[in-house]
């Protein structure tokens, strides 16, 4: 039986991977053990930990609240202790934070074969970019949500034939999920929605530091608008990330339209995407999951720049003004036509054939594969 590991660590990229989780949980050929860490651990990002549907078999405090350069080290230690006792055949890992690539290290110092959902974009604006082709040259299979990403980590010298794209695991959790009514919704919240409706959610620019400038120039643009209301959902445990929340709070203290969220969950989060008028800021979840629910998204700044778009993007800097006519602009677009592109069928199911296809005894040596 093949010994799958699974390693999360945020809300975002548990959402992301909730229903592929819950089919290898349920497979009777695979032996499953999920491993929460990171932020679904701490209060302050909302114990998030306790949004996951299957059985958690460990969980691993990597002390996410400090220095992230501690963190990473913490995270090595304590998953290459774990690693030696569990002895996987293959570990999953989604992503690009520091926290995956420390779980990466271990994985490598224990030679164990890790699968590596989403390398081969780019993101200009922060260190996801280094951390992301790190994990790369450190994995042995690759599964990437478009042609082009694929392209790109054989780019960086990964074998073909080890590289699948299978499209966004985001998209089919959409499709399969059943939202909220728009009552329900609000009361899940205890928010009553206006005539127009926003979702905002603002990281830290790790490469460009001042993150309370660029978001200060979002909130004096949010606060020029009339009859909306703003949802916002708290930045991810990246370097900066105390400034934000404390501008969101103080932000939601003066504003009777605004509400914030540690963590709003996969079925609020999805649902609130439903009802909003266009989601604001600079998340991946824009980029990836917006066009799905037919919305504008209004990028802003360099935190996403590289990634490919759909049409229902529009891009703008990270100044008032720029961020005003960015939205002026979203409520006259008509997405209703839009397809997103990182939309493939049977995603979660062919990474699993290909999880449990492989041979996990020889993959581990790799020959860097020449263009």
């Amino acid at each position: 039986m093949r010994k799958i590991v699974l390693v999360t660590s945020t809300r975002a990229e548990y959402g992301i991977m909730s229903g592929f989780i819950d089919r290898l949980y349920n497979d009777a050929d695979i032996d499953f053990k999920l491993i929460a860490t990171g932020m679904h651990l701490s209060y302050k990002f909302g114990m998030t930990k306790n949004e996951i549907r299957v059985p958690v078999y460990k969980e691993i405090d990597i002390e996410i609240e400090k220095e992230p350069a501690y963190s990473y080290s913490v995270a090595v230690q304590k998953f290459s202790n774990l690693f030696k006792e569990l002895k996987p055949d293959i570990v999953v890992l989604l992503g690009d934070r520091y926290e995956i690539m420390a779980v990466a290290v271990a994985c490598m110092f224990n030679n164990i074969p890790i699968a590596h959902l989403y390398g081969g974009d780019t993101t200009e604006g922060a260190i996801d970019e280094a951390i992301r082709h790190s994990v790369t040259k450190m994995s042995h299979l690759h599964f990437t949500s478009c042609k082009e990403y694929k392209n790109r980590v054989v780019q960086l010298g990964e074998n073909p034939k080890r590289v699948f794209n299978v499209g966004s695991l985001a998209i089919q959790n959409i499709k399969n999920s059943k939202l909220l009514s728009k009552v329900e919704f609000e009361k899940a919240i205890d928010f009553k929605l206006n005539k127009k409706n926003l979702l905002v959610t603002f990281h830290p620019v790790t490469l460009e530091g001042n993150p309370d400038v660029q978001f200060k120039e979002l909130l004096c643009a949010l606060e020029q608008l009339n009859e909306t209301n703003i949802i916002f959902t708290y930045p991810n445990s990246d370097e900066g990330s105390n400034v934000i929340f404390d501008m969101i709070k103080s932000f939601e203290a003066k504003h009777s339209n605004a509400k914030s969220f540690a963590s709003l969950g996969m079925l609020r989060y999805y649902s609130a995407m439903k009802y909003v008028d266009m989601v604001v800021g600079n998340s991946s979840s824009g980029i990836y999951e917006a066009p799905s629910f037919k919305i504008p998204t209004i990028n802003i700044g360099n935190r996403q720049k590289g990634r490919l778009q759909s049409g229902s993007i529009i891009n703008c800097h990270p100044k008032k003004e720029d961020i005003l006519n960015a939205i002026k602009l979203g409520y006259s677009r008509d997405c209703s036509n839009i397809f997103n592109i990182y939309e493939k069928d049977n995603t979660a199911e062919e990474i699993i054939r290909v999880l449990k296809a492989v041979d996990s005894n020889n993959i581990l040596k790799k020959e860097f594969y020449d263009l």
